[in-house]
């Protein structure tokens, strides 16, 4: 399915990938707030689709690899890395299996939107992350709140989906959030993660919480009946601005660890 949707996200309007070479940063105002200055700092980027976030942190200074499981997402990340003419690394690797791909310690281990519900295992996730993470280093994460994958996107946003996890869900999925009605059909697999199932594993690898934020607002128009507010944010309009859209967390590793 990730292969497949490399072709329709590169060539999509929601990623622009023309502004994006002529020098448009990708990262939105909640990562860029909140990352703070990068240059100088070496990044783990995990789940970096084509690499999109990952070379424009490249382009901020730092020193990134992206890891992503989609080959053809990878080789397209390579591919532009080389005629942007930055100094990115690229890997093809599931998250889990990182370790026998990579050997190196992090300042900065960074994720963002729609990526941990493709994840089975948070603990496991919260392993990788203390295995890569210097420490004094930052994981940060910015995401799509769990309250809004509880809800029927397809049919006036009706309670469907337990917000706990309670096993994968499988779905078929025609199109792609990047373009809806793109010729593509996929059967998929999620599983749902409540904040404290994000907290918790991050907590026991002996991590520090010093910043968890809420938005009532998305970065991406990529749910149905959707109204801009301001540049870059989106509301649905039957919810506005009462419920939680996304959110952020920051955490640092303990220097003793």
């Amino acid at each position: 399915m990730w292969d497949d949707r490399v072709d329709v996200h590169t060539q999509s309007d929601m990623y622009d990938l023309d502004s994006f070479k002529n020098g448009r940063n990708s990262l939105t105002s909640i990562e860029l707030d909140n990352i703070g200055d990068v240059s100088g700092k070496k990044i783990l980027h995990l789940q970096c689709h084509f690499g999109q976030d990952s070379l424009s942190m490249a382009r901020m200074g730092a020193e990134v690899t992206g890891v992503d499981f989609s080959g053809k997402a990878i080789a397209f990340a390579k591919n532009m890395n080389d005629k942007l003419g930055l100094n990115a690394k690229f890997i093809q690797s599931d998250v889990y299996r990182l370790k026998d791909k990579l050997d190196e310690q992090f300042d900065l281990v960074f994720t963002s939107f729609g990526v941990i519900g493709w994840l089975p295992d948070l603990v496991e996730w919260a392993n990788v992350i203390n295995h890569y993470l210097k420490p004094g280093g930052t994981f940060y994460m910015a995401e799509f709140h769990p309250f809004i994958w509880t809800l029927d996107h397809e049919n006036d946003f009706q309670f469907l989906y337990p917000y706990f996890n309670s096993g994968v869900i499988e779905e078929t999925a025609e199109g792609t959030y990047a373009d809806e009605n793109a010729d593509l059909k996929h059967k998929n697999y999620s599983w749902n993660h409540p904040i404290t199932d994000v907290l918790t594993p991050l907590i026991d690898s002996g991590f520090k919480l010093i910043q968890f934020k809420e938005f009532d607002y998305s970065p991406f128009n990529v749910f149905p009946d959707m109204e801009p507010i301001e540049e870059r944010k989106f509301r649905i309009k039957k919810f506005g601005k009462n419920i939680p859209y996304v959110y952020s967390v920051k955490f640092v590793k303990d220097q003793l660890v």
